[in-house]
Order: C-alpha cells, then structure tokens, then sequence
C-alpha cells in the first residue's frame, strides 16, 4: 500500500514537473518566432509575436499544419490570436477548417475576395458559427502586435474592386461584367511586410509577377523603404512557379539594391528565400527561379527538403532551424 502511495507520488511529482517546464517555456521570450510548416504543396505558417501572441497564415491543401501547431503551442492553449488568409485557395485554405474547428480564433484577417467553392464556403460558415471577427485588409494598411507589425502591401482597393461586382473604390456602385471567376485568385493575395526592429519578412501568398509592377508602383515601395528597403527573409511566391517573380521585383528588396546599406548587425546575414513546396506536377519550384533568387544573393530553403523551417529574430541579428 505504501508503495503504491509512493509510485502515485513520484508519478504526480513528474507530472507537475513536467507542466511547469511547459508553462515557463510558453513565456514570451521577446524574440520572433516565423515557424513554414511542413504542409506539402501549400502554404501553412506559424508566427509567434515577441510578446507572446500568435497568429496562423493560411492552413495548407490538408490537416498537416495540426501537427505543425501542437508542436509549436503548448497543448492547454487552444487560443490564436490572429489568422491571416492571403486568398481564398484550397492549398492556402484547406487546413484551416481543422484550425478553427480545434482553435478558439479572435480575428480572421483577409482581403474582401470570395471563392464559391464548397470548401470555402464551409470555412465563411465556421467564421460565422464562432463569431469570429474579420478584418478586410487593403494595401497602406498597418497592424501592430506588440512591438512588431504588419506593414500591408497589397491587395489594393483598385484590385478588389475589379474582383468584386459589388464593390467600386469610392462608391458602391458596381461594376458591369466584373467577376472573381475572370481574374485569378492568386492576384488578389495579401502581401505583407512583417516588422520587428531592423529584421523585416516579407510575406506574398501566391501574388506573383501579374500584380508586383503594381505592388511596387506606389504605397508599397515606400512602405517596404520604411522597414529600410530591405528584406532578411522573403516567402517566395506561388510555391517557386516560374510566373513567381520578376528580377525587378527581386532588385528591390535584396541587398543588391542601388543605394541602400544596412547599417545594423544583420547586414552580415544573407538574406534568406523560404519556398513551402511539396510533391508537384507544376515544376515548382522552377530551375530559372531558383537561379534569379541566387543571383539576387539569396540563400534558399525549401519545405519540401528540409521540412519545417523556423526563423527566430531578436529584431537585430536572426538565426534559422530546420527539421521535420
């Protein structure tokens, strides 16, 4: 009997250990957490902030991103503060109808473009179920989260109006023979520049070369000008697709840049293009991509070699991991 008191001991003792280690881990540690998820052809990203929020971009073709996040999240927190959908696509969106279902979500964050799909249909629903708040985004646009923000790039409200009958900028008019079906989803991606100190990530769904001579041509550039014209980590668009960038694109926001130093400790860094691919029959990532980014000083990473990929910035110098 004793004996049996004593194993209940220890074994309670472990227990209590064990979740205090837990619970001193999940301490905001100040720094920046960027987690690309192993989801195979998709993307799925976990960002936790350094005072300790957290926030999901989009959730991938599957349920893989689950797995990602209980990695990630101590197992008692079911609580994201914040999801961000880049564009209504089922390798963007798919995951995600698990993450709501298993998380209590505060804010989804998305440009105002639809899909008629079932699929996301299912997903605006669950939105509703759980009184989720949503928050419609357009390029010039900023959210902070603690010390760090979110610097919104595109879409912007000219491009949203044009893949939405009922919307008009400046007016609720609308527009004669619009329709999401005849413009591509991929155009109306939200773009972002994730700030923290003088390490910026640049964030750009599937927005490829169709849409970055716009980006670039008016408020985007002088918000990327402000994080210093520089970009450490860059999430490549469209899973690596040779319509995924242009060399323009590329000149600025790489350190080849003409007319920019970086006077902080993380000029000694190259900065870093992370790729989330997976098994393809596109040809993602393309070899004439893959070049550019090199010749653009690029060190490259991809999901589907090294599994996921964790980026950890103090908001001067960063560091990277890998694994699956």
């Amino acid at each position: 009997m004793i004996r049996l008191r004593t194993g209940y001991l220890i074994t309670g003792i472990i227990t209590g250990l064990l979740l205090l280690l837990s619970f001193f881990a999940t301490i905001p540690d100040g720094k920046l957490h960027i987690v690309f998820c192993d989801v195979g052809q998709g993307d799925g990203i976990y960002i936790k902030f350094p005072d300790g929020k957290d926030m999901v971009v989009d959730g991938g073709p599957n349920n893989k991103i689950i797995s990602c996040l209980s990695r990630h999240m101590p197992f008692w927190d079911r609580t994201l503060d914040m999801v961000l959908l880049t564009h209504p696509e089922k390798d963007h969106f798919n995951g995600l109808l698990e993450v709501f279902k298993r998380y209590r979500v505060q804010y989804l964050v998305r440009s105002d473009v639809k899909n008629t799909t079932e699929g996301f249909d299912a997903l605006t629903k669950l939105v509703k179920q759980q009184s989720i708040s949503e928050k419609f985004v357009k390029s010039g646009e900023i959210i902070s989260v603690g010390p760090s923000k979110l610097s919104i790039l595109w879409p912007s409200k000219e491009q949203i109006a044009s893949m939405n009958p009922k919307l008009l900028p400046d007016s609720g008019q609308s527009v004669l023979g619009a329709s999401v079906g005849s413009v591509h989803l991929n155009d109306a991606s939200v773009v972002f520049v994730l700030s923290y100190g003088v390490f910026d990530a640049l964030f750009t769904g599937d927005a490829d070369s169709h849409v970055q001579s716009r980006m670039l041509s008016f408020a985007s550039i002088s918000m990327i000008a402000r994080t210093d014209g520089i970009i450490e980590l860059f999430k490549v668009p469209h899973h690596g697709s040779k319509t995924g960038m242009t060399d323009d694109f590329l000149q600025q926001i790489s350190l080849k840049r003409p007319g920019l130093t970086k006077l902080h400790s993380v000029a000694d860094q190259k900065p870093l293009a992370v790729i989330s691919v997976g098994k393809n029959s596109y040809g993602h990532p393309a070899g004439e991509i893959l070049s550019l980014l090199k010749t653009h000083g690029f060190d490259i990473l991809r999901t589907d070699q090294t599994g996921e990929i964790e980026v950890t910035s103090d908001g001067m110098s960063w560091n990277v991991k890998t694994g699956r």
